[in-house]
């Protein structure tokens, strides 16, 4: 087996970087709080460069740096971003998972580890696996450092070993790993303080030291944990295969500094949102189906709508079109301090068309074009017609769209011509003159003249019972003198003459 480890040092920063990426190059700084007592958690290296350091105060590190960027923690964007870690995994390999939470020195690491066997007849090489996972993991704002090794461990080893050099990757051959493992520093593997102070007591600087001590021994003087270090340092902790995750939502989240109430500004931050969501679907090869949208509201209170689709689609000015939509329509009733926005990944369209019939549309411009029409007219009126089951003449129904694969099965010219009658919504009115009951010329916006063939009429009535769905009609087949082909009909309620159709 091979596992393949992408690790990000600094999820925390690298998030907050994500959300805002006009901070990179900056000094910044993440804090428990915006307060000049909040406690310093992460320091990016232009603020390092400063002398400000962790644990201390905001008041402390403006003094060493004037234009120093403060940002609170948010755990909601530590989190979409280590899911987005993942999906970064999943695009290029089927089976991944993320590494479980570290502790003390490593406590802010995120990262992932994924099958890494067969790689190179796709990659041509297990070092071009490599690229390709760190290329894409950047691409999603997340930038880090891939190890191959044949051990989840010693994977996840190599990679915090290359912690610091963003993009860098390591491929250890298979039976390698023992000899690479051996000089590193015991701080690798992260044992707990006390642990970590008996090794250094003892004189235990790197795993080659761990080695050469009794396992015996020291599983008796220092319990279970050390053996595991032990097992750690050869690389003899059993793995079992990676995992293929389940199909969830994907959830994008952010945590507002302060309270938002112009619907301007939240479109503008859920825009943010909306672009984070879509890269992490693009990097699965998936596309956006329905929108949640949760707002936290100021005072305790949540807004929670769903955001209909007509197509999957990745077109992010269509998505934002349909959320300030939805927003204008039904705005929040108080000022947003938090927005999270989740959404099932849907497959790309693919159409294989036949030899038999002209090309269509792409299918992701077709998704897209049936995403923009619902934006602009509401969903429950985009689709394909389909004939309702209704007594009423005019009722139709709407399902979703979904273009043809039916080749010709024959050429054109041996087809029987079929007429088509395109419904007329709502009916033209006509001025008609009659004799012995019959339509004799007619004038109308669609169709005028004396009259030349005719059929009919065909009376259809119903919704008796109701007087606002009652009707009754008399309907001709007529032709006119300029050539055209018309459904006519008579309203006997109203007492009018209309035209619903026109032959095709």
């Amino acid at each position: 087996m091979r596992v393949a480890c992408c690790l990000v040092p600094d999820l925390p920063l690298a998030a907050q970087l994500r959300a805002e990426p006009e901070l990179a190059g900056l000094p910044l700084v993440l804090a428990s709080g915006t307060g000049p007592r909040a406690e310093i958690i992460g320091v990016s290296p232009e603020a390092a460069r400063r002398g400000v350091r962790r644990r201390g105060s905001v008041a402390h590190a403006r003094t060493l740096c004037s234009e120093l960027r403060v940002r609170a923690l948010s755990p909601a964007l530590e989190q979409t971003a280590r899911d987005a870690l993942l999906d970064a995994a999943l695009g290029c390999a089927p089976r991944a998972m993320l590494a479980p939470r570290a502790s003390g020195a490593y406590a802010a690491e995120a990262a992932v580890l994924l099958d890494a066997s067969g790689v190179t007849p796709l990659f041509r090489s297990e070092a071009g696996f490599a690229a390709a996972l760190a290329a894409r993991a950047g691409a999603l704002g997340l930038p880090g450092c891939v190890a191959i090794a044949s051990s989840r461990c010693v994977a996840h080893l190599a990679a915090r070993r290359l912690a610091g050099a963003a993009g860098e990757v390591c491929v250890l051959p298979p039976g390698s790993e023992s000899a690479w493992l051996a000089p590193l520093p015991i701080d690798l593997l992260g044992p707990d303080d006390a642990l970590a102070e008996t090794l250094s007591g003892l004189g235990v600087r790197t795993l080659r030291d761990l080695l050469r001590l009794p396992r015996r021994a020291l599983g008796a003087r220092l319990g279970p944990p050390v053996l595991r270090l032990v097992a750690l340092a050869r690389g003899e902790e059993p793995d079992l295969p990676l995992p293929v995750p389940e199909p969830s939502s994907l959830f994008e989240a952010i945590d507002l500094e302060f309270a938002v109430e112009r619907l301007e500004a939240l479109g503008f931050l859920l825009q943010g949102l909306l672009s984070r969501l879509l890269a992490r679907l693009e990097a699965r090869r998936l596309a956006c189906g329905e929108l949640g949208l949760v707002l936290s509201l100021e005072g305790g209170g949540r807004d929670a709508r769903r955001i209909g689709l007509a197509a999957p689609t990745l077109d992010l000015r269509v998505l934002v079109r349909l959320v300030c939509a939805s927003l204008e329509a039904r705005p929040p009733s108080a000022a947003v301090v938090a927005a999270a926005l989740e959404t099932e990944g849907r497959p790309l369209a693919l159409d294989q068309l036949d030899l038999f019939r002209p090309a269509g549309p792409a299918p992701a411009a077709l998704g897209r074009t049936l995403a923009e029409l619902a934006a602009l007219s509401g969903r429950e009126r985009v689709g394909a017609p389909e004939v309702a089951d209704d007594h009423r003449p005019d009722a139709f129904g709407l399902t979703p769209f979904l273009p043809s694969n039916r080749g010709c099965a024959s050429r054109v010219e041996d087809q029987a011509h079929v007429l088509a009658v395109r419904a007329l919504r709502p009916p033209v009115a006509a001025e008609v003159r009659t004799q012995h009951g019959r339509p004799e010329w007619i004038r109308s916006a669609v169709a005028s003249g004396r009259v030349v063939q005719i059929a009919g009429p065909w009376r259809t009535t119903g919704g008796w019972w109701s007087r606002e769905q009652r009707f009754a009609y008399d309907y001709f087949d007529v032709q006119t003198s300029d050539g055209s082909l018309a459904r006519l009909r008579f309203d006997h309620l109203e007492r009018r003459w209309q035209i619903d159709g026109v032959y095709d």
